[in-house]
């Protein structure tokens, strides 16, 4: 009996085994490896997850002739280990395709046992962007092989989700925390770049060793971060040392309210496996990880799971996916029967020169990269050697647990959520994400901005501070912070701040001047200035500012004196001393021009000198009321005097004119134009207390302290001026034009703004030098102050009203017309004399300098001289034979040509004081007897020489036969008629006779 059931047993053995056989016969069997670090949790979770993943695709697959069979090797978390059981996987399992291995940096010599042996490689966790694939026939990134694939998202793909967070939230500056390994030091040069991008700046990068402790940590970094006032972190590092990262910053109050912290994939992806200790350290933390779409498979495999591990991890589910992916491109490439070719054979198992290469390890290759389905974590498609990102999960650490807060996708950037589609549900600019609760439990965005205000006394329209009497709470205004507040509300990302005056608590006081609150930015008690901060150069050293947002300048302000009407020289104001003195030198020079054309042909310009000198001013000056009664018989003369009488006409005008507005009006007048004669009389001049105009006039405009006055408010500044110099107070104020003008608004009758303005570039806000901020500000400042209603609204609710006086600046104390406003006028008068003179001058030496020849030639030129000017002196002959020719009557004989004509008798007068008197002198110069009466008016007719008697000609009436020149003399006139060639005339002696011989 017992060797029968022996043989029983022995036969089902039997059985079985070709039970076995007969069910796995057709089946091709490919050796796939496995390298992970087992005593991780990701190596653990990992491990379950891709035994998990053979059973379930071959129990939904039985039909496939392809079985994979896992070899796995521990690397023990170290590189050496790791490499050394990927050779031994290649080289005695002879494996087609290894799944790992975990770390980035352990992959770096696994990649390159690959390419040599031409074994895909593929990692589920080694996501370092320095793993990055070249160009080769089958995908691009690769660097080190063609045969390495990453089944993962590469950190890199994260970068710009950050940066949207980052921007979102307004974060200007944030510190990099990362581990000194390959993993964390890749993705270091990807978010510089991404930061940059959006003008957000990296102050400080912590680069933590691996291999540092916990002392190291607390002092060597996060004690000197907490000491340089940073508040918001981007940590890129693996769970373990992340762990004990945020443990030790919740120990050194680095958790609390008033900071933000941020952690990528890395971390992020592996917060639900880490202990509960850490999840409550982590509290508010952001984070950025995969999104993994929901389906029924995940939902499945997470319910099975649970009895391990608390959550599904993503790296788990990368794995399981890898499985897949291998099995089915095992499947499709067809491999039948695979071997590797050696090339040297070695019975050592790491001997690298004994390697062979996979035969089918090119077709496999090829397969995996082109092989898509829908898995655990999503759809699974490589896209150039690697997973392709479709959306990244937003989530806040709120207790023990992750709640989304937004998602983002390359093309819809963040959102508050998914539609059905998994497509993005774009959202509000302001809203993009839920609301976080950040570090403390605070609601608040933890980075606000410290933004120092100016306290001060006066000019309270522009900025300033009060507090509220029930909660005790900083209330700003003014113009300044209403121009903040509209440049804040069209930024483009939400900045929380808060408003910090620069007072001495104690009493309420400023605590220094505008160059200390300035400061205050460089020694980091402010991260901004709002208020009337005027950017000056020497402040840009330690400061940035703004463009501006006003109109600046200094200027000078004095007292207005009112004109007394009743002045006894007043007649004198209406033109100023230059004008004066060139108007009366043009006066005597074109009475002087007149003399010179008048004086050889003009009896009224000849007499003795002291005649002639009363002649060229009486004539000059008596033009200016038209009241001369000199006529000119010069052509040249008369061209002068038309264009004189022209200016003197438009001087008279506008010199009545002005005078007429002294007399009548009211008017006022600058007590200082000059800052030259105030320096000069050592009188004091005013500022503004704790403005840069105190080192502008002492610098720029060279007064002395003792010279300088501090004033606070406008009443001070009225003050001050109306007393006046030499009353205690002073001569003048300087200060920048928007206070002038608010000052010149309330006192605008009594004080004026004169002299030059001294530019400056305006009011802007501060920030620290090279501050990202400064961009931002500057693009909504020109878009706020570029919009005129909006400008004009902030304007009258700060100010209350428009300025209703008018900016006299321009309106200077110039002592009346000004010489400028005549210049083209004296111009063209001098022209004028000046080149009819020169005409008149050529003339005369063409006739009369020859006749200086015919002296003896050895006397000097200078007698040559006083002879030309004796026969200017002289009366020109030429003119007085025209005269007497012209003077002569030419009558027909016989009663026929008496009264034939009105044009026969042509009458001249002349007025003289000495009486006139009448010279006939015959052409041949023959002797003509004059017959002269006392009394009456004689009539002298001349025949002509050339008129026959008795002939029709002579009796017919003709224009030219007579010739009337009436003469009147206080002794009398008299007419004298007779021949011309003869000279016989017949006088009558009273009555008015006319004979004809």
């Amino acid at each position: 009996m017992a060797k029968q059931k022996s043989f029983c047993c022995f036969l089902c053995f039997l059985l079985v085994i070709l039970w076995s056989e007969q069910v796995t016969m057709g089946k091709v069997i490919i050796r796939v490896g496995v390298v992970l670090d087992l005593n991780s949790t990701v190596g653990k979770m990992a491990e379950s997850c891709i035994s998990a993943a053979v059973n379930d695709f071959y129990a939904r697959n039985a039909d496939y002739r392809t079985r994979i069979s896992l070899v796995t090797r521990d690397s023990k978390g170290d590189v050496v280990t790791a490499a050394s059981a990927a050779l031994d996987l290649m080289k005695n399992e002879e494996v087609e395709a290894i799944i790992g291995p975990q770390r980035s940096s352990e992959a770096k010599f696994v990649i390159e046992l690959g390419a040599k042996t031409q074994v895909p490689i593929l990692s589920f966790s080694a996501t370092s962007p320095a793993l990055i694939p070249v160009q080769s026939n089958y995908f691009i990134r690769t660097t080190q092989s063609n045969y390495f694939i990453r089944t993962a998202q590469s950190d890199s793909s994260q970068v710009k989700a950050i940066a949207s967070i980052v921007e979102t939230y307004g974060w200007r500056e944030i510190v990099l925390i990362y581990e000194g390994t390959e993993y964390g030091i890749a993705l270091v040069p990807y978010l510089l770049n991404a930061f940059h991008a959006i003008g957000t700046r990296v102050p400080y990068e912590s680069c933590i060793p691996s291999s540092s402790d916990d002392t190291e940590i607390m002092i060597s970094e996060l004690h000197k971060i907490k000491k340089m006032q940073e508040s918001v972190f981007l940590v890129h590092m693996t769970a373990s040392m992340g762990s004990k990262l945020f443990l030790l910053a919740k120990s050194a109050g680095m958790m609390s309210e008033g900071y933000a912290w941020l952690v990528t994939t890395g971390l992020s992806t592996l917060l639900d496996p880490v202990d509960a200790k850490v999840m409550d350290s982590m509290e508010g933390v952001l984070g950025v990880k995969p999104y993994v779409p929901k389906s029924i498979e995940l939902e499945g495999f997470k319910s099975r799971w649970k009895k391990n591990f608390n959550s599904e991890n993503l790296f788990g589910l990368w794995a399981y996916d890898t499985v897949w992916a291998i099995a089915m491109a095992v499947e499709r490439a067809g491999i039948v029967h695979s071997r590797f070719l050696k090339q040297n054979a070695s019975n050592r198992s790491v001997d690298l020169a004994a390697l062979g290469i996979s035969e089918m390890g090119p077709r496999l290759l090829k397969s995996i990269l082109n092989t898509t389905f829908d898995g655990l974590s999503g759809k699974f498609q490589l896209v150039k050697g690697e997973m392709a990102p479709f959306a990244f999960e937003i989530f806040n650490v709120v207790g023990r647990s992750e709640r989304v807060i937004g998602y983002w996708t390359e093309k819809g950037g963040l959102s508050q959520s998914l539609d059905g589609s998994s497509k993005i549900s774009h959202s509000n600019s302001k809203t993009k994400l839920k609301q976080p609760i950040w570090p403390g439990g605070a609601i608040q965005q933890p980075k606000k901005l410290r933004i120092g205000v100016p306290v001060r006394s006066g000019f309270s329209e522009f900025i300033e501070v009060k507090w509220h009497q029930q909660t005790n709470e900083t209330i700003v205004s003014g113009f300044s912070a209403e121009v903040f507040f509209a440049v804040h509300d069209i930024l483009p990302f939400p900045l929380p701040y808060e408003f910090i005056p620069f007072m001495k608590k104690s009493s309420r006081e400023s605590a220094g001047t505008y160059d200390d609150l300035l400061r205050q930015i460089k020694l980091q008690e402010f991260d901004a200035v709002v208020g009337d901060t005027t950017i000056v150069a020497y402040r840009s050293s330690y400061v940035d500012f703004t463009l501006p947002y006003s109109e600046s300048g200094v200027t000078m302000v004095v007292l207005m004196k009112r004109d007394e009407r009743d002045n006894m020289w007043i007649f004198l104001k209406p033109l100023s001393p230059k004008l004066w003195l060139v108007t009366g030198l043009a006066f005597f020079v074109t009475g002087l021009v007149v003399w010179v054309l008048e004086h050889r042909t003009n009896t009224e310009f000849r007499g003795t000198p002291e005649q002639q000198l009363g002649t060229v001013i009486w004539f000059s000056f008596s033009t200016l009321v038209f009241a001369h009664r000199e006529r000119p018989e010069n052509n040249l003369t008369k061209f002068v005097l038309i264009i004189w009488i022209f200016v003197v006409l438009i001087i008279s005008q506008s010199y009545t004119a002005s005078l007429a507005s002294m007399l009548t009006l009211q008017r006022m007048h600058p007590a200082f134009v000059d800052v030259t004669e105030i320096r000069r009389n050592n009188y004091s001049v005013g500022h503004q207390k704790d403005s840069f105009v105190k080192d502008f006039l002492k610098k720029e405009l060279d007064f002395n302290d003792t010279m300088l006055k501090e004033y606070s408010t406008p009443e001070e500044f009225h003050d001050a001026l109306s007393r006046g110099p030499h009353n205690g107070g002073v001569a003048a104020i300087f200060d920048e034009i928007p206070y002038v003008r608010r000052f010149l608004d309330k006192y605008c009758s009594k004080f004026q703004m004169v002299g030059p303005t001294y530019q400056t570039d305006g009011f802007g806000f501060a920030f620290p030098l090279n501050s990202p901020l400064v961009s931002h500000f500057s693009r909504a400042i020109l878009n706020v102050t570029e919009d005129q209603h909006q400008m004009e609204g902030i304007k009258r609710k700060s100010f209350g009203r428009e300025i209703t006086c008018e900016d006299r600046g321009a309106e200077t104390s110039s002592g009346g017309l000004r010489l400028s406003s005549f210049a083209g006028l004296f111009l063209i008068s001098g022209l004028a004399s000046i080149s009819s003179l020169l005409i008149y001058i050529i003339r005369f030496l063409r006739s009369n300098y020859p006749a200086s020849n015919t002296m003896h030639e050895e006397q000097s030129m200078w007698l040559r001289i006083l002879e030309v000017a004796k026969r200017f002196d002289q009366k020109d002959p030429s003119v007085h034979h025209l005269r007497r020719a012209e003077s002569r009557v030419h009558p027909v004989t016989g009663p026929e040509s008496i009264g034939a004509s009105p044009e026969t008798g042509n009458v001249h007068e002349m007025t003289s004081n000495e009486g006139a008197e009448d010279v006939g002198e015959n052409q041949n110069h023959e002797n003509q007897n004059l017959t002269s009466g006392n009394s009456g008016t004689n009539f002298i007719a001349s025949n002509a020489d050339t008129v026959a008697p008795n002939t029709p000609e002579r009796n017919r009436a003709s224009p030219d036969t007579a010739y009337g020149h009436e003469m009147t003399s206080d002794e009398g006139a008299e007419v004298v008629v007779g021949d011309q060639n003869r000279g016989n005339p017949t006088s009558v002696n009273s009555g008015t006779n006319t004979n004809t011989m």
